[in-house]
């Protein structure tokens, strides 16, 4: 297996409960609240609070967050770099959704206006 492979099972077995808490003390750090947060997910994967709250719960893998996702039709709009990484080239799809979400995130810290972080035209 090269590290490619193991890089992308690494990333389908962590828990999006481990990632959660990181997330959110990053925007808050910032000045940024759990709302603003969540209104980021929820655009990304269709997940309101009450199913967030439940897959934390359940420290779902992010293979299983995003299977159970509906990814937005305009995700494939997040662009750029996101731990070494530009977000359009990486070729699995589930690295690349794990990765629209920490783009999504980092741009919320650096206080993007949401209507830009949401791709609203």
């Amino acid at each position: 297996m090269n590290n490619a492979n193991k890089h992308h099972e690494r990333i389908a077995k962590m828990t999006f409960a481990s990632v959660y808490p990181m997330y959110l003390e990053k925007v808050e750090k910032k000045g940024r609240t759990k709302e603003e947060l969540h209104q980021v997910i929820e655009w990304l994967t269709s997940f309101d609070n009450q199913k967030l709250q439940d897959l934390i719960e359940k420290k779902v893998t992010f293979e299983t967050f995003f299977q159970n996702a509906s990814l937005n039709p305009n995700a494939h709009l997040i662009t750029g770099v996101i731990c070494g990484y530009r977000v359009e080239e990486i070729e699995n799809p589930l690295t690349q959704q794990v990765r629209y979400l920490d783009k999504l995130v980092d741009e919320l810290a650096k206080g993007r206006k949401m209507e830009k972080i949401l791709r609203v035209a």
